[in-house]
C-alpha cells in the first residue's frame, strides 16, 4: 500500500488540471495524472517527474463509462486506493452563443462535458475513495454558473451569454452539495471550486487574468483539507462564494 496520499486529476494534461498535479506533487502526494490521449498524459506526467514528483499517466475519458470504469479498474490493481478526486476536465466556454438560439446538440455536450463526466468519474472511483481515511472530492466549478460573483461574472450578469457553460457549472456545483449531503457520514469532504479567470491560453494575464498557479492553489487548498474542514460547499482561494 503506498504511504502518500494518491491524487486522481482528470483532464490533467495542461493548463489548470496539470498545475494541480504540479502542486499536490511538491506536496508529496503520488499523483494519477489523466487525459483522454494517453500520449500527451505521459508527456506531462514525465515532465513533472523530472522535476521530482511521483507522477502516473492514466488514459480516462470523462465521457465514456468504458474508459472510466477501465480507470478505476487500474487504480485499483496498482495502489488499493484513492485519497483525492479532482473532477477538472470540462470545457466548453460558450461566449459566443445565446440563451435563446444555442443548439440542443451543444447544450447537451456540455452538460456531458462539465455535469455527467464528474458524476461519472465520481461514482466509479467511489469505492476506492471508500477506502481512504482522509477522502477528498474537488468539483471544478465556476462563478459563471452562480448568481453572485465575486469578479464580475454570474448567471444575472452575463446577459445570455455561454448559456450552456455556465448552466453546467451550476448544476455541477447542485452535483456537489448532493454528494456531500449524502456522504455526510463516510468521512469524506467534498466541495466546489471556483479557479476564477485563469490565465490559461496565451496573453491571458495581459487581459487581467489571474496566473494558473493561483487558480490551481485554490482547488489544492480543497484537496488537503484537515479534516475538519468544511464540506458541500463553494469555495475560491479558500473563502465561501455565494451561488
Amino acid at each position: 500500500m503506498n504511504e502518500h496520499p494518491i491524487a486522481l486529476v482528470t483532464g490533467a494534461n495542461r493548463g489548470l488540471g496539470f498545475e494541480v498535479c504540479r502542486q499536490l506533487a511538491a506536496r508529496g502526494y503520488t499523483i494519477l495524472l489523466s487525459g483522454r490521449d494517453l500520449a500527451k498524459a505521459e508527456t506531462a506526467a514525465a515532465e513533472l517527474t523530472s522535476s521530482g514528483g511521483t507522477v502516473h499517466a492514466l488514459q480516462l475519458d470523462a465521457g465514456s463509462d468504458t474508459s472510466v470504469l477501465a480507470a478505476a479498474a487500474a487504480i485499483e490493481e496498482k495502489f488499493g486506493r484513492l485519497d483525492v478526486l479532482v473532477n477538472n476536465a470540462g470545457g466548453n466556454f460558450d461566449s459566443d452563443h445565446l440563451t435563446t438560439t444555442v443548439t440542443m446538440d451543444y447544450v447537451r455536450e456540455t452538460l456531458e462535458m462539465n455535469l455527467i463526466g464528474a458524476w461519472r468519474v465520481t461514482q466509479a472511483m467511489l469505492p476506492l475513495l471508500r477506502k481512504s481515511a482522509h477522502a477528498r472530492i474537488v468539483n471544478v466549478s465556476s462563478g459563471a454558473g452562480a448568481f453572485e460573483s465575486a469578479i464580475g461574472f454570474g448567471l444575472t450578469k452575463m446577459g445570455g451569454a455561454a448559456p450552456a457553460y455556465s448552466v453546467s457549472k451550476t448544476a455541477l456545483t447542485a452535483l456537489t452539495v448532493k454528494l456531500a449531503t449524502e456522504l455526510k457520514d463516510s468521512g469524506m469532504l467534498i466541495n466546489a471550486v471556483c479557479p476564477g479567470w485563469t490565465a490559461t491560453y496565451p496573453g491571458g494575464e495581459a487581459q487581467g487574468a489571474r496566473p494558473v498557479a493561483e487558480g490551481a492553489a485554490s482547488i489544492v487548498w480543497a484537496a488537503t483539507l484537515p479534516d475538519d474542514g468544511p464540506s458541500g460547499g463553494f469555495f475560491r482561494d479558500g473563502q465561501p462564494l455565494p451561488w
